[in-house]
């Protein structure tokens, strides 16, 4: 059985310096996933935003498919319980 579907929409927030961005950006380099990484130094505006819409204020902040899951821990989290993959695959996954 596999899943086979379009690949979500990776985005995830980081900074170059930190251990736990590149902890979670090893994982989905590791997975193949073609995300996109914004590297948010120095940058207030968008580090507003985030803690805005995420409630929190560490990097990274990763979002699948527009919906933030939370930081490098969490993604890790979801990849032990067997819910990351499904998710990377997108909201249309199916299994064959």
């Amino acid at each position: 059985m596999y899943l086979r579907a379009m690949a979500a929409r990776v985005v995830m927030y980081y900074t170059p310096a930190c251990p736990y961005s590149v902890r979670a950006r090893t994982l989905l380099g590791n997975k193949a996933i073609d995300a996109e990484y914004i590297d948010v130094t120095g940058d207030t505006e968008r580090r507003a935003w985030l803690r805005q819409v995420t409630g929190r204020h560490t990097v990274p902040q990763i979002f699948i498919d527009d919906v933030p899951i939370g930081g490098s821990d969490d993604l890790h989290a979801l990849e032990a319980r067997g819910e990351l993959d499904r998710m990377l695959a997108g909201a249309n996954a199916r299994e064959e």
